[in-house]
């Protein structure tokens, strides 16, 4: 899994669990966290999927 995937991810799980304290909190402020662990764990698919398709593509090069 490439760096800047896992690094997505770490991100997409801290965005969450502030959410969850700010919501806990009675806060608002958790709907940004939301939506920046909806744009973190899609930067981590995309990344996943990426280093995919060139590793695949570089085997079937290699072939």
């Amino acid at each position: 899994m490439p760096r800047i995937a896992v690094l997505a991810v770490i991100v997409c799980v801290l965005a969450l669990a502030a959410a969850v304290v700010a919501f806990v909190g009675g806060s608002w402020l958790g709907v940004p966290f939301v939506l920046l662990a909806a744009l973190d764990g899609n930067f981590a698919l995309y990344y996943m999927r990426r280093h995919r398709t060139r590793r695949a593509r570089e085997l079937a090069t290699q072939a």
